[in-house]
């Protein structure tokens, strides 16, 4: 099982990859509205790739759009690919023309990782950055998106990658396959600080990886998505039925 503490793992399962993205949203909307009439603003940290797709898409609709005050949202990201910001594979590119376009956030609130130029200088101002949001109070997101790769990775933390062994930094500079491009990824010290993390996963591609993720032997440098684990946070697995294939847990047919 994923971590080394008493954390406790919520393993969702849905019938596909829509009911998932769905639960997502929901989850969000909900969670960010209960944080807004306690403290006001809202931190996210959003995931790329095209897992989380779907889920943006339904967060910049009725009825979700409208559930939610977007003037008291603060968004940020897990990790980024090093390339222009109108490049394809650029995270906050396909945050903009999904979800970020559509509502009503200050641009002032956006805040993407910017590391074009250097990942190492990225890097840096990334994490003056957070640490000047969260000047003064716990440096610990309301709500973090995270994907899950088939290599176990999960925002850019790859197996083996010097970042897994980071434990002051809140962010850091990688290189992955393929091509070696250059990645600015957070850490596991600011990201296990999270409150609420949601991990997305669908398709019988992520089956196996996600099978030796919550079930297999803990191998965290290999299996980086297991050394994810909230210090005072919540930590649940949305899964749809592709993925959860080779889980006993599926097999058992007991569901959450």
């Amino acid at each position: 099982m994923p971590g080394d503490s008493d954390t406790p793992i919520m393993i969702h399962i849905y019938p596909d990859r829509e009911s998932l993205s769905r639960a997502a949203a929901a989850a969000f909307v909900e969670r960010a509205r209960g944080i807004q009439k306690v403290q006001g603003r809202v931190s996210v940290a959003l995931a790329g790739g095209r897992t989380p797709r779907r889920t943006y898409e339904l967060l910049a609709q009725p009825p979700f759009r409208d559930q939610l005050d977007w003037k008291k949202v603060h968004v940020f990201w897990g990790d980024e690919r090093c390339v222009p910001p109108d490049d394809p594979g650029s995270n906050a590119r396909m945050a903009r023309e999904v979800l970020l376009d559509h509502v009503p956030i200050p641009p002032g609130q956006i805040h993407p990782i910017s590391c074009s130029h250097s990942a190492e200088t990225g890097a840096s101002a990334y994490e003056a950055e957070l640490k000047n949001f969260f000047a003064g109070q716990p440096p610990r997101f309301d709500f973090m998106f995270l994907g899950l790769g088939q290599d176990a990775h999960t925002a850019s933390l790859f197996p083996a990658s010097p970042a897994l062994f980071e434990r002051a930094r809140w962010t850091a500079a990688v290189s992955a396959a393929p091509r070696n491009l250059p990645r600015v990824t957070l850490t596991l010290p600011i990201i296990n600080q999270a409150a609420f993390i949601a991990f997305l996963v669908f398709g019988s591609e992520k089956a196996k990886v996600l099978q030796a993720v919550l079930e297999g032997p803990h191998d965290p440098y290999r299996l980086p998505a297991q050394m994810v684990c909230p210090l005072a946070g919540e930590l649940h697995w949305l899964v749809d039925q592709e993925a959860a294939a080779g889980l006993r847990l599926a097999k058992s047919g007991d569901t959450s």
